[in-house]
């Protein structure tokens, strides 16, 4: 039971790093490679801020608007310095592997016997169970601190989903969704295609942030290494997502990258479970993508063949 809700705790939390790199990626058609320095700066900034004795929300709030910060930055050096969206990515990427060292001073901060945005509903869980720290449920004890760390994941994850939601269906989110489809329509209708790419990219790398801010906070530490890699965990989420529930409507694609992120995480901590080696994850993780990816296409691929047969039949 453990193993099910941390695997589904953290899927949650990552779920916003899904749902950033789908406005990036999906969206505004942008390879962003900000996403593995902006995660990584939400986490350092957060921990440092907490060990100072700031309050956990605020501290991921100031998550959010550094990694926007840094999402704003990629698309200047794109839109205003015409420097290739990749290498854009790559510049702010590794100028931040600097700066978060610098926001840390160190390379690891443990965040031992600190308050998490979890803190709440901790304590409301201990009122209603006369100050237990486990819960049997389903026979199995859980840690009320891990129960409460996914309610509150859970119900993060729900609201900003809604938010964004709500927002793409209004005029200025389909504008957005209109730069990576179609540019030229949309400065046609009078909108800066640049002003666009800017905004979505610090909106992506802001909830990337925010998802590194609460991973942090979930884990007890921040470390300059964590974001490497997550671009790719990302997109494997969002091509999961897409094969659960498909692309009929934003709804749809929302839940999807949440969902494909949920399912991913916890695959990848039953294999874990059944006795995969750490330090091989990043490189199953980077297979998963590639028969993702291709998957389709040999489904396409054979399904054309056996229908070319039956004809020629």
């Amino acid at each position: 039971m453990n193993l099910i809700i941390g695997a589904f705790t953290i899927g949650l939390i990552l779920s916003l790093l899904s749902l950033g790199m789908l406005i990036s990626f999906r969206m505004i058609k942008f390879t962003d490679i900000t996403v593995d320095g902006s995660i990584t700066l939400g986490a350092s900034l957060s921990a440092v801020l907490i060990m100072a004795g700031w309050s956990p929300w605020l501290a991921i709030t100031m998550a959010f608007l550094a990694g926007a910060a840094a999402g704003s930055i990629t698309g200047i050096l794109h839109t205003k310095f015409k420097i290739q969206e990749i290498l854009a990515g790559i510049l702010v990427m590794t100028a931040l592997y600097s700066i978060n060292l610098r926001i840390m001073g160190r390379s690891n901060i443990p965040l031992l016997d600190t308050k998490t945005v979890s803190e709440s509903t901790r304590n409301l869980i201990l009122q209603t169970t006369d100050g237990s720290k486990n819960l049997l449920i389903l026979g199995w004890s859980v840690p009320v601190s891990d129960l409460a760390f996914f309610l509150t994941s859970l119900v993060f994850c729900i609201i900003i989903a809604v938010i964004l939601h709500r927002f793409l269906l209004t005029h200025f989110g389909t504008a957005l969704r209109a730069t990576g489809n179609n540019p030229q329509m949309v400065r046609a209708q009078g909108i800066n295609n640049n002003s666009m790419v800017v905004f979505s990219l610090a909106l992506s790398n802001g909830l990337v942030a925010l998802s590194g801010a609460l991973l942090a906070q979930y884990q007890g530490f921040a470390d300059v290494q964590m974001g490497i890699g997550m671009m790719v965990w990302g997109l494997a989420s969002i091509i999961i997502g897409e094969a659960l529930v498909g692309r009929s409507g934003i709804g749809i694609t929302i839940t999807g990258a949440i969902l494909g992120t949920i399912l991913f995480r916890l695959l990848i901590a039953i294999a874990l479970r059944w006795g995969l080696n750490p330090n091989d994850l990043k490189l199953v993780t980077a297979l998963f993508v590639f028969v993702a990816l291709v998957a389709p296409y040999l489904f396409k691929t054979f399904t054309k063949n056996i229908l070319r047969r039956s004809n020629h039949a």
